[in-house]
């Protein structure tokens, strides 16, 4: 095992955004359903436009966040402490401006309110 914390750190990373994409077979509903995969593709062209996608903002996409809604997919973004449920691809231009600001220029930030 290694520690990797420093380095990733030196390299200007700040904030982490979890989309969940988790699918399951079940009559629950689940965000692999909600658009989970556009809500991700989203996330990564409104970062990657802003030139911060890889290199200040890393995502991923995860199983299940507990916030399962047939009405759109879960998002969480670390160390920011903030999660959301229902989002559409069509939210996530105005959610990630509000948390980053609209250049995405906040970054780093710790628990900043909504």
């Amino acid at each position: 095992m290694r520690e990797r914390t420093g380095a990733v750190l030196e390299n200007g990373f700040s904030d982490h955004v979890l989309v969940c994409t988790h699918e399951r077979d079940s009559e629950y509903a689940c965000c692999a359903d909600a658009h989970g995969r556009d809500v991700s593709e989203a996330v990564r062209t409104w970062l990657r436009d802003r030139g911060v996608f890889w290199s200040r903002v890393h995502v991923a996409e995860t199983s299940c966040l507990g916030l399962c809604s047939a009405e759109g997919t879960a998002i969480a973004i670390h160390p920011r402490n903030r999660w959301y449920s229902d989002v559409v691809p069509a939210d996530v231009p105005d959610l990630l401006a509000a948390e980053f600001g609209p250049e995405a220029t906040r970054l780093g930030v710790e628990g900043t309110p909504p």
